[in-house]
């Protein structure tokens, strides 16, 4: 890895979803730590998994990994840091001001918005706070998923903006001097993160012409931010050793064809290119390998050699479902899970085989990435209405409804600070939060399949669902109905479809299983896990597949035997899901003839 070479201090990894960033920053701070500097490892993302790799229980605060002299790792909890910037910001006003308006700030502090800003805040004191991490050679961010990356390097400029122009003394986060005296550790974070000296930006990618167009996308928006040191990581090259594999050869081909054609802005950049690994890339061993050159890649561990003990042809294909759903003839069908696994495409296959059997379907999106219609290839089909849901149209649609029923009344001071409130970053969290609601309530009367934000980003939305009811009751007395009933819909697994995708590697499988603790504990119960791009339908010879394939295979029992109720698994396709046409081969794949089941 060449910025290993001379790194900078501070070292800032992001990328789309499951290309690898977590393992990329690892094996980072590993090598550095190995050289005998003390390095910290910080994951700003909600659904963090530093605690299985690393094979070491974290916190929020600094932990030392033990099996590695000189590196200490934490996640920063969005849940705990909310909770602790809550009362930070409340506590001094206690036993000073009436116990009312105590609550009334608690009540500001428990939006979904909050958590947002209390994690940037953690993420803020690190960066741009250097006696916080005065004892550390190097601080390495192994950050979220793209839009919440990018989230998080913007709200400096937004909060500040906000708190030149609010004058009113309150926030939809309560006081606004709580904000304010962050205000210069902010300005400092976005300084050090705009200094070449101090931070370099790498940009995970996979050999993927799509993660290759959102790493575009990201470097753009980065320098646009000023944040121009940027290193690009194309993690997971693969080149076959066995020519007569028809897999490996196509696999080999359809990300050679990626990197030709690799987009100009990237092209300029710095790179490191990391070989497709045949295991999985967890603990300390594994991690030092990805920096080693002369770690062979192309051996099979022996431990990895046997028999399958997961037969592919025992487990349904969407096409199983979607006959399902199809006998209820309304509903909805949500896909869930970490970015990266596919969610997009299962979603966009399942949308189009309902279609197809003549039912009215809207696929829609809340992910900000919004690859919905590069799934579709933009084609049209009888019966379909594909849409997505835009923050920014959503947002100027809620400001006026507000405007125009809470503010009929209000004389022009009154108004001033409406509006003023309304201009709070955080009014966009509950604008989108209305059209996700809006959209789940449309299945009353037709099929709905929502392709959600990555699992953080998701869990929010369902978090904020009573935070939401006084935040908007704040601004107006209204309350949707489809607000109202969105909690009973999803719970109710006869209206709400509940598909958890994955894909069969350590990491996605576990944080699957996070996620499914997650919606239970709201009386969300899945319908079914999706295992995607599995080996194990296939025939491989290339001893990399073979390793991997091997490696699926407890990973798929686990899913079967302790996970789900009901598993479809997909192969790894040699032509990509998109369009019509490769949707369906998505559909069908693995498709065998079981009994019917009752519907659900």
């Amino acid at each position: 890895m060449e910025f290993l070479n001379s790194p900078t201090r501070n070292l800032f990894f992001t990328g789309k979803g499951g290309v690898g960033k977590t393992s990329m920053a690892c094996a980072a701070a590993v090598n550095l730590a190995d050289r005998g500097l003390k390095v910290l490892l910080v994951s700003t993302d909600p659904a963090s998994n530093l605690d299985e790799v690393l094979a070491t229980k974290l916190s929020n605060r600094p932990t030392p990994v033990a099996t590695l002299d000189n590196l200490w790792a934490m996640n920063i909890d969005p849940e705990q840091a909310a909770s602790e910037y809550r009362e930070r910001m409340v506590a001094p006003y206690r036993n000073v001001l009436p116990e009312a308006a105590i609550k009334s700030m608690e009540e500001q502090f428990s939006g979904s918005c909050t958590l947002e800003i209390a994690a940037f805040d953690e993420f803020a004191k690190l960066l741009g706070d250097t006696a916080a991490t005065e004892a550390f050679d190097h601080v390495i961010f192994d950050t979220a998923p793209t839009g919440h990356t990018l989230r998080l390097l913007t709200l400096p400029s937004a909060w500040s903006g906000f708190m030149d122009t609010n004058t009113s003394g309150t926030s939809c986060l309560g006081p606004l001097a709580g904000l304010q005296a962050q205000e210069a550790i902010y300005k400092r974070t976005v300084a050090s993160l705009a200094n070449e000296d101090q931070t370099t930006l790498i940009l995970v990618t996979r050999p993927d012409t799509s993660a290759l167009r959102e790493a575009e996308r990201t470097r753009g928006e980065l320098c646009a931010l000023g944040v121009a040191n940027q290193h690009l990581v194309i993690n997971g090259i693969f080149k076959t050793t066995i020519p007569s594999d028809p897999i490996a050869t196509v696999m080999q081909s359809r990300g050679d064809q990626a990197i030709s054609s690799l987009p100009s802005g990237l092209g300029k950049l710095k790179r490191t290119e990391v070989p497709l690994a045949s295991n999985s890339l967890t603990g300390i061993a594994a991690l030092r390998a990805i920096t080693s050159p002369d770690t062979p890649t192309t051996e099979l561990p022996d431990h990895l050699t046997g028999k399958h003990i997961v037969r592919a042809d025992d487990q349904d294909s969407i096409s199983d479902l979607v006959d399902e759903f199809a006998r209820q003839q309304r509903g909805v069908v949500l896909t869930m899970g970490k970015g990266g696994v596919g969610k997009t495409s299962v979603a966009a296959a399942i949308a189009v085989a309902l279609a197809e059997k003549g039912l009215q379907v809207h696929l829609s999106t809340t992910d900000p990435a919004a690859h919905v219609a590069n799934a579709l290839a933009e084609e049209n089909l009888d019966g379909l209405r594909v849409s997505r849901i835009d923050p920014a149209a959503e947002t100027a649609s809620y400001r006026n409804e507000v405007l125009r029923t809470a503010g009929a009344g209000l004389d022009k001071q009154g108004l001033a600070l409406l509006e003023e409130d309304l201009r709070s970053p955080c009014t966009e969290e509950i604008a989108v939060f209305r059209a996700f609601a809006r959209a789940v309530a449309e299945g009353e009367d037709s099929f709905v399949v929502l392709d959600t934000a990555p699992t953080g980003h998701t869990i929010l939305l369902l978090d904020a669902a009573m935070a939401y009811h006084r935040e908007v009751t704040r601004q107006s007395t209204q309350m949707p109905e489809s607000v109202e009933n969105l909690l009973p819909r999803l719970r109710d697994p006869k209206f709400t479809h509940i598909l958890v995708v994955t894909l069969p590697e350590s990491t996605p499988v576990h944080e699957a299983a996070k996620l499914q603790e997650d919606l239970r504990r709201a009386e969300i119960e899945p319908f079914a896990w999706v295992i995607n791009q599995s080996l194990t339908p296939l025939t491989v010879k290339d001893p990399i597949l073979v390793g991997r394939q091997q490696s699926e295979q407890p990973l798929i029992a686990e899913v079967i035997s302790n996970l789900s109720k009901r598993t479809v698994l997909i192969p790894w396709l040699a032509v990509p899901p998109v369009g019509v046409t490769g949707l369906h081969q998505m559909t069908e794949a693995n498709r065998h003839s079981i009994p019917e089941r009752a519907s659900t």
